[in-house]
């Protein structure tokens, strides 16, 4: 059993079924990539996945417990964090305020509307930012305006957001959207760092079938909301229905 479960998720928006009989197991600490073309699925998947949508039928499970039905802060407590196709950061504060946001979430979901109750918390908290900007290499950056940055900083800084939350699961939405091939192939290595570092599971979804043949361990390939097949990438490749439906070249 995986420590993300989903079995038999249906969801249909009116006249259109958007996911039919969705069954998906990702192991932990592996890196588990979604694909398919527009209207495959594979936004909605990953919504039912964070709670944002309740599916028709069906479950999907986190180290056996529900996601569904629950609040963001309640996804974040039980160690799932998600990366946004685009960036979402506080372009207003610097890098290193960036970071420290996470750090002032209250079990409820509310903020802290002062610093820190200690002084050694207060330590704590920095030391544990700067070490996420460390991790992602901005450390000389932390003092800058992040809505400044690139896009590909920009991802970094928000990488850094999420690992503070130390998530044991993280789901990426086109982690690599709208970057230039010289960003993208910087986030494939961070990425890959991350994982070398951590004890963490990824669920990726993208379009980019460079990064995905560069960091998946298993590729679960959508059709008009149903899993057409489920595989290493190697055998993904050359798969028949997949190279015809979606590789193409790229196959």
């Amino acid at each position: 059993m995986g420590i993300l479960e989903v079995k038999g998720v249906n969801k249909r928006f009116g006249g259109l079924q958007a996911l039919s009989n969705v069954n998906l197991s990702v192991q932990e600490n592996t890196v588990h990539a979604i694909i398919g073309p527009n209207g495959a699925g594979k936004s909605t998947l990953l919504n039912c996945l964070v709670g944002k949508l309740i599916p028709d039928t069906g479950s999907v499970m986190f180290d056996g417990q529900s996601v569904l039905g629950r609040k963001p802060h309640e996804i974040n407590q039980m160690g799932i964090s998600r990366v946004f196709q685009t960036p979402e950061i506080f372009g207003d504060l610097t890098v290193l305020e960036n970071v420290l946001i996470p750090c002032f979430a209250r079990r409820d979901g509310a903020f802290r509307l002062h610093a820190f109750e200690t002084v050694s918390a207060e330590k704590e908290m920095m030391d544990k930012a700067m070490q996420m900007l460390e991790d992602v290499n901005m450390v000389s950056k932390r003092h800058m305006h992040s809505a400044s940055m690139s896009r590909g900083d920009k991802r970094r800084l928000e990488m850094a957001m999420c690992l503070v939350q130390e998530p044991r699961l993280l789901l990426l939405d086109e982690p690599t959207a709208g970057m230039a091939r010289a960003d993208t192939n910087n986030t494939i290595d961070l990425l890959k760092e991350i994982k070398e570092k951590r004890d963490i599971t990824m669920a990726i979804i993208e379009h980019d079938m460079h990064v995905v043949f560069s960091l998946a361990d298993r590729i679960t390939v959508l059709a008009q909301g149903t899993p057409l097949v489920e595989d290493t990438p190697e055998n993904i490749k050359g798969h028949p229905k997949v190279r015809e439906a979606y590789l193409g070249e790229a196959a």
